[in-house]
């Protein structure tokens, strides 16, 4: 059998196939970056999940794509889990933006973004995956992502910046002291998720004119940083893989179109766009 997993910070979607391409499950577990957990805790995450566990001595081939691994020490930390969790594997990992180029990938070269809980970009031309720009996480990157839309939330409710009625609603909503907000976004490991969990309360609201600002400004400067950088903007389509992408997709268009940039493919999860990229291009 042969694993394929979509690696966010947040969650990991797993399909497995069996040798013949045809699907025998589908599972999902927390997210496992390296930058934001200790690697010891993938092992006891994958053996808490029930379906995996009575496979993992199954695997012959485990394609992990996870957020956080594009360094080779942090493909290593992750590499040396797997190992252990899945022995009679072989075992390939790369970072996720591998994996949005992948699923992304309709026939054309083009500039491959991710916008989830965090955010990132690629050059993919069929073949080779170019990567021009650093990945500098939730503190001070992750431009237009889940994360830095949370922030941008939190940081206008204390700072007493969002309209009136908004503001009531957040509070009547969460409940929120700053105490709490302090300790959970500076005392915890996945203080990414946290700050994007806010992004709930914006999606819900995204209607409002305060919010149809906010979004577009923030996905403006994620064009602006992570977009018009690449020598190839302007010219080729920019296909989107994520949450955030999907959601606000009438609102990326609109920044997209101020800049002259052309969206073409927006993919909410890429985990089955990239099995079917497996079985075409990698599998066979």
């Amino acid at each position: 059998m042969i694993a394929i997993v979509d690696g966010g910070s947040t969650k990991c979607d797993w399909v497995i196939l069996e040798n013949s391409g045809k699907i025998h499950l589908k599972t999902t577990t927390l997210g496992f970056n390296p930058n934001i957990i200790n690697p010891d805790f993938i092992l006891q995450e994958i053996d808490k999940n029930e379906a995996l566990f009575f496979i993992k001595n199954h695997l012959e081939k485990v394609f992990f794509y996870g957020s956080g691994c594009g360094t080779p020490d942090n493909a290593q930390k992750v590499r040396n889990e797997f190992v252990k969790t899945f022995p009679q594997a072989e075992i390939t990992i790369k970072e996720d933006l591998t994996a949005a180029a992948y699923a992304a990938y309709n026939g054309k070269p083009a500039i491959v973004c991710i916008l989830g809980t965090g955010s990132n970009s690629c050059f993919f031309d069929g073949e080779k995956i170019r990567v021009d720009l650093p990945s500098l996480g939730f503190l001070i990157g992750d431009e237009g992502s889940g994360s830095a839309l949370g922030k941008h939330l939190l940081r206008r409710f204390f700072m007493k910046k969002l309209p009136q009625d908004l503001e009531q609603d957040f509070r009547d909503t969460y409940h929120l002291t700053i105490e709490e907000a302090i300790r959970r976004m500076y005392h915890n490991p996945r203080a990414n998720a946290y700050l994007g969990e806010y992004n709930k309360f914006i999606a819900e609201r995204k209607k409002h004119p305060y919010f149809q600002n906010m979004v577009f400004d923030e996905l403006k400067n994620f064009l602006d940083y992570q977009v018009l950088p690449y020598p190839e903007a302007g010219e080729v389509e920019i296909n989107f893989i994520g949450y955030i992408a999907y959601i606000y997709e009438d609102i990326l268009r609109a920044a997209a179109a101020e800049l002259n940039l052309t969206i073409g493919k927006v993919v909410q999860k890429p985990i089955d766009s990239l099995v079917d990229f497996h079985l075409k291009y990698i599998l066979n």
